[in-house]
């Protein structure tokens, strides 16, 4: 199972300004593949364009460092990096405290945080350059700014390409298509897939063919409010 939440940090600490930007270079791709952690499936984005957030920021530090990130570096707690569930690895993030201002540019290189409410985990080089080490957690806006190859940041044009949420699986066919019926009177195009799992054949139920990572987002967060209880972005 992936070790999650490493986070890598290594820039001057600031007070009352934004960080530095990280020295810019080359990674690893890391997986980008779906992956399950305490019976929960989470599907990486294969798009960061547009991405913004707003949670619960938290750190972590001596336990994990040294340790290998999800996508097979070392963590470093005093080094300029983060763990997210989704975006892809590589990716830059500027992160902002939105009770002080305070900022910060980090490279996500992780998976995670897997706790309840929480957005985004630092590593503890970046939880001091917000002024959070001590609290250990804060609320926080997060915007991507793509991806740094040598030393050029190149926002990337993702909105390329389409965009599916799973609103649901089912084993019963008819509640599948009762949540299609439902979905497609506000929605649009929605596709049932059957797939097999343990003997067993599901039925999920798909919003398909959505043109931006930021109008599938909106959507994601109204089905949570409609009451369906964990629906997902995927990326073709």
């Amino acid at each position: 199972m992936l070790r999650y939440l490493l986070i890598i940090l290594s820039c001057l600490i600031t007070t009352s300004c934004a960080s530095p930007t990280p020295a810019g270079y080359e990674t690893k791709r890391g997986t980008q593949k779906p992956y399950k952690i305490a019976g929960k499936w989470y599907t990486p984005v294969s798009t960061s364009y547009g991405f913004e957030e707003r949670g619960i920021a938290s750190w972590y530090g001596r336990d994990f460092h040294g340790k290998l990130t999800s996508n097979g570096e070392t963590y470093n707690m005093h080094a300029m990096t983060a763990a997210h569930k989704t975006l892809p690895m590589g990716t830059y993030v500027n992160v902002k405290r939105l009770d002080n201002g305070k900022e910060t540019i980090l490279r996500i290189n992780d998976r995670g945080p897997f706790v309840s409410g929480r957005i985004i985990d630092l590593s503890y080089k970046a939880a001091l350059n917000l002024g959070m080490e001590d609290e250990g957690t804060a609320q926080v806006k997060i915007v991507a700014l793509g991806n740094r190859v040598g030393n050029r940041l190149v926002k990337q044009d993702y909105n390329k390409g389409n965009f599916n949420i799973q609103a649901g699986a089912f084993t019963v066919k008819d509640n599948a298509y009762d949540l299609k019926g439902r979905l497609e009177r506000k929605y649009g195009s929605v596709a049932i897939t059957p797939f097999d799992k343990n003997g067993k054949t599901f039925y999920r139920v798909r919003i398909i063919n959505i043109k931006s990572l930021r109008e599938a987002e909106d959507i994601r967060r109204n089905l949570t409010t409609q009451g369906l209880p964990s629906p997902f972005i995927v990326a073709d």
